[in-house]
């Protein structure tokens, strides 16, 4: 990736002149009419394809081992599908039977005498989510901040459960938050029903310390001196390999990058939209939002319901696809994901938060699993038609599983709905 020090004036200690140098900028210049091609980079593209069925895996591990039983049947599993972003074309079962070194599956007869799949985690699954949780109780003050911040971005410090949800893999938010993080902390989160009668989750208090941008912070070491004092601020800038740049673009990011800085946390009202000083503004957003996850990357649908929150014009979203030196977005994994350029040196992230390293492990346990599987480690046992590693029998204590068989009747009339690659027989 070839890098441009495009650097322009960052924004110092007079936040009052900051933003009068805003309003007469935003009053004397136009949004420029400027379209840059996009150019595919390989590297970012294995970031994210490196990653595929990551999070559907680690959602999955976290339902299962949250059932005081410690497993599940599939028909339960299925309920949670649309939380998993699998493609509608391949079944759950399928999915989960891919990493048998993840996932240990059994059977146990319902009320009718009908073969019930169940999932439960192997030992090694077991382990290193317990390192994930522990990563998470060390990490919890740091992961809190992210979320505090995020509703800081936001007009009202306030949004929706269902769009922290969206966002909650890329925040490191533990999948059970609601429950199990956010009761423990009612001096800073308090929930709300929205307008539109949609729960949500408001900030009780905004925190002055928070309210500074990785921008800001790397200011003093980024720029200038006297371009710190000046009250603005650029963008690291960063190119494909390859990228033609013409010179009536590059003349273009060059003032672009002069005009003044307005932080993310500031109000924007004063700002119009019709100009490049706005636009600026809304990059300045989303590049701090990306700093706000822990791979800085998310995926596009996920912001595109950001935009009153945010107090963004309309077709906000278009920033990615005219600053590609500072988003890169990647249309691997049948989505677009926006990924932030500086924080990665070709496909490796420069800064690695510990949940990223546990999701690491979990990313190549799927593999060496899959990889085995189809090698023909995992065969058939002569039992219960199971799959399972011969080389240790996981399924000696399936009589302890004998309380599984009091599920619900009506739980067990999901039979027609089991989201299987098998047909249901009686007992063997």
């Amino acid at each position: 990736m070839a890098w441009w020090s495009l650097l322009g004036r960052a924004r110092g200690s007079g936040f009052l002149c900051a933003h009068k140098r805003g309003f007469i900028y935003q009053q004397k210049y136009g949004l420029v009419n400027v379209k840059l091609k996009w150019v595919k980079d390989r590297a970012l593209d294995a970031v994210v394809a490196g990653e595929r069925d990551l999070k559907a895996t680690c959602t999955l591990v976290s339902i299962i081992s949250s059932n005081p039983h410690g497993g599940l049947p599939i028909y339960r599993l299925s309920r949670h599908r649309g939380q998993l972003g699998l493609s509608h074309d391949i079944r759950l079962a399928t999915f989960i039977r891919r990493f048998p070194n993840i996932f240990d599956e059994f059977h146990v007869l319902d009320s009718g005498g009908a073969r019930v799949p169940w999932f439960r985690l192997t030992p090694e699954a077991r382990t290193l989510h317990q390192e994930e949780l522990n990563a998470l109780q060390e990490n919890e003050m740091d992961i809190l901040n992210r979320l505090m911040k995020l509703l800081m971005l936001t007009c009202d410090i306030t949004l929706p459960l269902q769009t922290i949800d969206q966002l909650k893999w890329d925040l490191g938010l533990p999948y059970d938050y609601c429950d199990s993080l956010l009761p423990r902390y009612p001096e800073f989160f308090s929930m709300v029903f929205l307008p539109d009668n949609r729960a949500g989750l408001k900030l009780r208090s905004w925190d002055d310390r928070l309210a500074v941008s990785q921008l800001e912070k790397d200011a003093p070491l980024n720029q200038k001196e006297e371009d710190v004092r000046n009250g603005c601020l650029a963008f690291p800038i960063g190119f494909t390999r390859g990228f033609g740049l013409k010179r009536k673009c590059m003349k273009w990011l060059e003032e672009w990058q002069r005009l003044p800085y307005t932080s993310p946390y500031a109000n924007a009202s004063h700002l119009d939209s019709r100009t490049d000083v706005s636009e600026k503004r809304i990059v300045g957003v989303f590049h701090e939002l990306l700093h706000l996850t822990l791979q800085k990357k998310t995926e596009r649908k996920n912001v595109s319901n950001l935009r009153k929150p945010l107090s963004c014009p309309q077709k906000f979203t278009k920033v990615f696809e005219r600053h590609p030196g500072i988003f890169y977005i990647s249309k691997k994994c049948d989505t677009q994901t926006v990924v932030l350029r500086e924080a990665y040196d070709r496909q490796q992230l420069l800064q690695k938060h510990g949940i990223v390293e546990i999701r690491e492990r979990f990313a190549r346990m799927m593999e060496n699993g899959f990889l085995d599987k189809s090698r023909g480690l995992y065969k058939r046992s002569g039992i219960n038609g199971l799959e399972v590693d011969p080389s240790r029998n996981s399924y000696d204590d399936q009589l302890d599983d004998v309380e599984f068989k009091f599920e619900s009747e009506s739980d067990c009339n999901l039979l027609s709905e089991y989201d299987s690659d098998e047909t249901m027989h009686g007992p063997c």
